[in-house]
């Protein structure tokens, strides 16, 4: 373990597939070629909302029937199966709570398009409930917070079910230098469903393969710098990461207030667009929200517009996003054309010549923020014996270093933990910095100079091996950092696969401009219905004679 801060490499490292380790192995299991198992049918297999919905008011579906589908199907392939390690724990109320959604349907009818629909939460956001809100963490067991999170009581009043809690990279993967995507100290390796040995990505990993292997209906993600459309992409979804402030932080366990938002991953942008709208509104305890006042919406379906493209500039970021993986930059040059066919003007290339300039201050300003923020957290929201400072969960992981530190450390802790107040200047330069470089004279200047709708290009590269030795591998091509340092919102919608490993497609753009990016983004969906469910193979779709 060392104090020594963190090299380029290691950040865009950390940024691009992040996440944490695995639990019952001391290894990861060798595999071997091929399906892994042949899941039974499942009836609501790629069911949207809307049909969910229109089968409960024919009375095909309940809620009750609904979330135990779900149930078993979490049962057949994360418990058992393909092992996809992807959900935390189910929730022991759920079918009493889709049950008292019936009954109000029958006697009143539904509250709105989520009522009785199952959705599953990332654990580090709070229920005050018989579930566990832990970040992954074995610190936070049992530790029981003194009321949902301001998202969670948003879903509940919109009918949602709360079906359980997904994995997630530890600590939204802000542990270490060298960790694993997908592995947390309690439910350890998450897998990818394309290609089993293969990373989901982090740190919203377990909603992102959850969603996509059918095992509920939508799910929530958080994100700092990619963990919502990183995962998104690697797992062949729909993730929106949306302008900082629209969705309510408080109760969910923080990275940086500078960077921090949750947001929707789903299998469709309809889908996506419904969650979106169901999660919004001005929260007292976050202060940033109070900017969405006016901004934002109660329904974004109303972007969902198949002929969206048509006369839409777009601006293709090549310069630093392009040119690292050349199967994916095909599919991106296939992306354009369809583009161009539905209506687009096409500039290429707009690039952010500011790009990759904050690698080292964005990283400070986490460490700084991480600090401060989740020893503000832990006050508020674990009470009782819990941990009450990052300082303590340093000592309780070496405490516990044979369940929490048996692949990687804790680096970036300890560095948070040597930082000074917010007050510092090296942090009041960095933030500056930051937003200078992604705002006026990143995002916003190139938008403003071409005349742009949105920014795009590939939301990153096929997912990497998981390497419980290594961690997760360098390399570029992520495109999450732009919009993640300025706070904007972004969009990943699939494009394609390589090798039958997923890559998606991003859509950034300006403060508040959810509606136009979904309006992009679905007509794009549209044109190309490109997304296909997992067949959770034991590795990639390789040629014979590479394999």
């Amino acid at each position: 373990m060392t104090d020594r801060p963190m090299d380029r490499r290691s950040f865009v490292e950390y940024l691009t597939l992040s996440g944490a380790v695995a639990v019952a192995r001391p290894v990861f299991p060798a595999l071997a070629r091929g399906v892994s198992e042949a899941p039974a049918p499942f009836e609501l297999e790629e069911t949207t909302i809307s049909a969910l919905q229109a089968g409960m008011t024919s009375g095909k579906y309940t809620a009750k029937e609904l979330a135990t589908a779900y149930l078993q199907r979490i049962e057949e392939l994360d418990r058992k199966g393909p092992g996809l390690h992807a959900i935390l724990e189910t929730n022991p109320d759920a079918l009493g709570q889709a049950a008292a959604l019936d009954a109000e349907r029958k006697a009143k009818g539904p509250r709105g398009p989520l009522h009785g629909i199952p959705v599953l939460v990332k654990d580090n956001v709070a229920t005050r409930d018989r579930l566990q809100s832990t970040a992954g963490s074995l610190a936070l067991v049992g530790v029981v917070p003194p009321r949902d999170a301001f998202i969670v009581e948003r879903l509940r009043a919109a009918g949602a079910v709360i079906l359980g809690k997904a994995n997630l990279s530890e600590w939204a993967n802000f542990r270490s230098t060298h960790s694993s995507s997908g592995w947390s100290g309690r439910g350890g390796q998450c897998r990818n469903p394309y290609a089993l040995d293969r990373t989901p990505s982090g740190s919203s990993s377990g909603s992102g393969v959850a969603v996509s292997a059918n095992l509920c209906a939508v799910a929530i993600g958080t994100e700092t710098d990619g963990s919502i459309v990183s995962p998104s992409t690697c797992c062949g979804i729909v993730g929106i990461k949306p302008t900082l402030g629209l969705v309510s932080r408080s109760g969910i366990i923080p990275i940086a207030h500078s960077q921090d938002t949750a947001g929707p991953m789903a299998r469709t942008v309809a889908d996506a667009a419904i969650l979106l709208g169901a999660l919004i509104g001005v929260d007292p305890r976050d202060e940033a929200t109070a900017a969405s006042a006016g901004q934002s919406r109660t329904d974004y379906t109303t972007f969902l517009d198949p002929k969206g493209l048509q006369g839409a500039r777009l601006g293709v970021c090549r310069s630093h996003f392009m040119g690292y993986s050349p199967p994916t930059d095909a599919l991106m040059e296939t992306a354009i054309d369809v583009l161009k066919r539905a209506g687009a003007v096409i500039v290429d290339p707009a690039d952010i010549t500011t790009a990759g300039q904050t690698d080292d201050s964005e990283f400070a300003v986490l460490l700084y923020e991480f600090k401060a923020d989740l020893n503000r957290y832990l006050a508020d929201w674990a009470r009782g014996n819990g941990p009450k400072t990052l300082e303590d969960l340093i000592a309780f992981n070496e405490r516990a270093k044979d369940k929490e530190l048996i692949y990687f450390g804790q680096e970036i802790f300890v560095q948070a933990q040597a930082k000074g107040p917010l007050t510092d200047q090296d942090y009041l330069k960095a933030l500056d910095k930051n937003h200078l470089l992604m705002r006026a004279q990143g995002i916003d200047g190139v938008m403003a100079d071409q005349k742009l709708d949105a920014l795009i290009a590939p939301t990153g590269g096929p997912a990497s091996l998981i390497d419980l030795v290594n961690g997760d591998p360098g390399g570029g091509g992520s495109f999450s950092s732009p919009a993640a340092v300025a706070g904007y919102p972004h969009v990943t919608v699939p494009m394609g696969y390589v090798h039958g490993l997923p890559v998606g497609l991003s859509f950034v753009g300006r403060p508040w401009s959810e509606g136009v990016l979904i309006k992009l983004a679905y007509a794009y969906e549209q044109a190309t219905k490109v997304r296909r469910p997992p067949r959770f193979l034991t590795t990639a779709a390789l040629p014979a004679d590479v394999a």
